[in-house]
């Protein structure tokens, strides 16, 4: 007779069914746990996310290499010479170039018009339109897309960087892991910034670029709050990229020097020179957008089909300047080594600025940073090279001419001065040219601002009726003063009362902060709950603690203010618990938030 095998016990089943419904319960709770531990937890989803932008970089590396050793047959198309042909398709000889722009816009461009079309274009403009209007809110396929378009947007001859994708990328796994944890809106663009700046550190090797990057550009402030998360990711990405990649300057250049203080005037001549230059390209970038808009809507087209046929024309480009094909990192340091004559110089300047501008105005998917540097070392290499032809005895070094170039045109195109400089030393590990670095590069950002308002990113924004710098507008608060909202009797306290006494008046009036005055009557800011609770709760000699000690200084309104123009004060400053109002010197009233936000909630006539 056959045994029937011995029932589970009880308890082990229990047990096991504990064992389940607590490990999920533990992995419900961790978004939980990250929202309640608040700074410690945002230096670790920093570190996941600087961790995850690096291998996103990495990854992303490798598919531009693979996509340009399947289109070209090279490693590095423009660093070749002679037009070699493609080893795959030997039959086409040199003429391979001009299809291979053609293929790759077929295969990219119904990728991207199908699955996220914010995948198109240069990057940077569309993280900061969403850091700014959409609270950090990227979608998690934008990574991926972009990833895969620019790779064959660049590997197929597309004359574009890869810094605008890499931004892209690793601002939509910061906002992904951001949004999967549930963090307000102040976080998510932190590990939007954070992921971005991991992006620029890793694909670089550029730890302190990618700082800059993030809160110059995109954030657009130095806050305490988002610079610590934004230096872990940044610095952690850059481990992980280093561990794989290796840890090597972008150029390894001979040292340069300047022996000629008369050397100072010739470099802020560059500064002029870099401006117009920087000025010119973000001007021709949309010209050529535009027109190649308008020429695709007369054919009346589909718009996935765009960069399959705008990319013959860029292919008959390529034919022409070869080294116009990808990134083009290989012709930049030959410019920069001296190898090109000062005509050739100027030819592969203008061929940069059109081929850029046709990749991207025919739908292609990439950066312009990198052809910014380009275009740098084209100018400062040609004006190096004239300015040692005309004195040869002042001993000039175009090369020096040329690195300064890189920066100076990129600061007047971005707008970013101090991302400029940094990305320099950091790109060419190259210190000795640091002063008349920032006179080409101060000079260049200040005369770019004032020939063209909008900086090369945020045109694209423009150009779409977006205005980042627009105040918040909000048509129930139109034509309302502070007057009108303001309470006009808060309760007040003098700078000589003690720290119990200020705690007894906060209980009664139940307000997390109270202005404070002389006795003369004069406002000279606030005494917090948490201050005045601190001072009793922790110095031995709390009756001796006056409130003058514990003063926190709040910016004030006047009755006459707009609230309008008020509105994106009170959203970023600290004022939770309201601004006071000053008529003159004197306290007049007080401004609460909810005031403010019942008179938002009227409908509007």
């Amino acid at each position: 007779m056959s045994q029937e095998p011995p029932a589970p016990e009880q308890g082990d089943g229990f047990s096991l069914t504990r064992a389940i419904r607590s490990t999920r319960d533990w992995i419900v709770d961790i978004p939980d746990w990250f929202r309640r531990s608040h700074n410690s937890g945002m230096m670790i989803l920093a570190i996941l996310v600087g961790a995850a932008a690096g291998l996103g970089a990495i990854a992303f590396r490798y598919l531009i290499q693979y996509a340009t050793l399947i289109f070209s047959g090279h490693a590095d198309y423009a660093g070749t010479t002679g037009n070699p042909p493609n080893p795959w398709v030997p039959w086409l000889g040199p003429f391979f170039i001009v299809l291979a722009p053609a293929v790759g816009g077929l295969i990219y461009g119904p990728l991207v018009h199908r699955y996220a079309r914010e995948a198109r274009g240069h990057g940077v403009p569309e993280v900061m339109y969403a850091i700014s209007k959409r609270g950090g809110r990227i979608p998690a396929k934008v990574a991926g897309v972009k990833a895969l378009a620019s790779a064959i947007t660049i590997g197929s001859g597309g004359s574009v960087g890869r810094e605008g994708p890499i931004v892209q990328i690793g601002a939509s796994i910061g906002s992904t892991i951001a949004r999967f944890i549930r963090l307000n809106e102040r976080q998510v663009k932190t590990l939007v910034a954070a992921g971005a700046a991991g992006g620029i550190a890793a694909t670089f090797n550029a730890p302190l670029a990618g700082i800059f990057f993030a809160m110059e550009l995109l954030l657009l402030n130095f806050t305490v709050r988002a610079f610590a998360p934004v230096v872990l990711a940044s610095v952690t990405a850059s481990v992980v990229a280093r561990s794989v990649l290796g840890d090597e300057a972008f150029l390894v250049l001979p040292e340069f020097h300047i022996d000629n203080v008369s050397e100072y005037a010739l470099y802020a001549v560059l500064g002029l020179l870099a401006a117009a230059v920087a000025t010119g390209f973000t001007k021709s970038l949309y010209a050529i957008e535009d027109l190649c808009d308008k020429a695709w809507k007369a054919m009346r087209g589909p718009e996935w089909l765009r960069p399959g046929v705008g990319g013959l024309l860029l292919g008959l480009l390529l034919l022409a300047i070869p080294q116009m094909y990808g990134v083009g990192y290989p012709v930049l340091e030959n410019a920069v080594m001296g190898a090109y004559a000062i005509g050739f110089l100027v030819i592969l300047l203008l061929a940069k600025i059109l081929a850029t501008s046709l990749t991207i105005g025919i739908g292609g998917s990439g950066g312009v940073f990198a052809p910014s540097l380009f275009l740098g070392a084209m100018l400062g290499a040609a004006f190096g090279q004239g300015l040692d032809l005309a004195f040869p005895s002042l001993g000039l070094d175009p090369g020096a001419y040329a690195l300064v170039g890189m920066a100076a045109v990129f600061a007047g195109a971005s707008r970013a001065p101090i991302t400029a400089v940094i990305i320099l030393f950091e790109l060419t590990d190259e210190y000795s040219i640091i002063l008349p670095l920032l006179l080409a590069v101060a000079i260049s950002t200040v005369l770019s601002g004032r020939i063209s308002k909008e900086s090369i990113y945020s045109a694209k924004l423009m150009r779409r009726g977006i205005d980042l710098s627009k105040k918040i507008e909000a048509p129930a608060l139109a034509g309302v003063r502070v007057r009108s909202l303001m309470r006009t009797d808060p309760p007040r306290i003098g700078t000589r009362a003690t720290a119990r006494e200020a705690v007894a008046a906060l209980v009664k009036a139940r307000r997390q902060a109270l202005p404070v005055l002389t006795e003369h009557g004069e406002y000279v800011g606030v005494v917090t709950a948490a201050a005045a609770g601190a001072a009793i709760a922790s110095d031995e000699d709390s009756g001796e603690v006056t409130v003058s000690q514990l003063i926190e200084w709040r910016d004030s309104v006047a009755p006459s203010d707009s609230i309008e123009d008020i509105l994106e004060h009170m959203r970023s400053a600290d004022v939770r618990e309201g601004l006071p109002v000053l008529d003159g010197e004197t306290l007049v009233g007080w401004l609460p938030p909810e005031a403010v936000l019942r008179q938002l909630s009227k409908p509007v006539a």
